[in-house]
Formats: structure tokens, C-alpha cells, sequence
């Protein structure tokens, strides 16, 4: 780490060093921890992939949580989040694109949006409140 990358700054005659990537970091291994709980779901829960069938269960009431990537476009994220606010479903947006959600899935395929209708043994539902509240 180069000298750039930090900056000081002093309390009470103590020089503090900090980096300035540290929450980027912090993010990231958010993100990684999201995603071996999804992995997690994808093995012992049930999930439904893709816009039509996230809505098909959000209006049934069988959703618990929904995922949305960052590159969702921003007319669908919109109805998204309106159907989540009638139905009190958490909406956890996803930091990565299509293609790191679709990866994270285990799928082959691109996935922009995605509902949990059970955690499995993940406790998902449970940890991610704490990721909503950071962001």
C-alpha cells in the first residue's frame, strides 16, 4: 500500500492512519458473505429466477426477500419496489451486475432479479437486515 492510499489525522496528539479503501473492502466481503449465503439458498431453499416469476410470487405472498442487481433496469427496479412496499417484502439490492448474481446463483445465465420463497438452512433473511442498514 503506497503512501497515497492513506491519509492521517490527529485526536488528542495520537496520529490515526487510516485507508480510504477500507469500506470498499468492507463492502466486498459484505458481498462475499451474501453470496455463500445465496449459495447456501440455492442449495436447500427455494428461489425463482427472473422478473415475471418474482412478481407471479410477491403477489401471491410467497416471497420472503427479493434481490435486485445493480444493473436492473430502473423502470423494473421501480415496480419491483412498489409491489415489495404493498406486500412488506425487503428488497436487498445486490452489488454486482446480471452476470455476478446469475454466478453467485450457480446458474450459467444472467439473473437480474430474484425472489426467496424459503431461506433453507441459511439464515439470510436474518443477516442481511444488518447489510440494508449499512447502505
Amino acid at each position: 500500500m503506497c503512501i497515497r492510499d492513506r491519509y492521517q489525522r490527529r485526536v488528542h496528539g495520537e496520529i490515526h492512519i487510516k485507508n480510504k479503501f477500507a469500506d470498499m473492502v468492507k463492502k466486498k466481503s459484505a458481498q462475499e458473505n451474501i453470496g455463500q449465503k445465496l449459495a447456501i439458498v440455492m442449495r436447500s431453499g427455494k428461489v425463482v429466477l427472473g422478473f415475471k416469476s418474482t412478481v407471479k410470487s410477491i403477489r401471491n405472498g410467497k416471497a420472503k426477500m427479493v434481490l435486485v442487481s445493480n444493473n436492473c433496469p430502473s423502470l423494473r427496479k421501480s415496480q419491483i419496489d412498489y409491489y415489495c412496499m404493498l406486500g412488506k417484502i425487503k428488497v436487498l439490492p445486490f452489488i454486482g451486475t446480471n452476470n455476478d448474481l446469475g454466478t453467485a446463483c450457480g446458474k450459467l445465465h444472467r439473473v437480474s432479479i430474484m425472489a426467496i420463497l424459503d431461506a433453507g438452512d441459511s439464515d439470510i433473511l436474518n443477516v442481511c437486515l444488518l447489510y440494508t442498514s449499512d447502505a
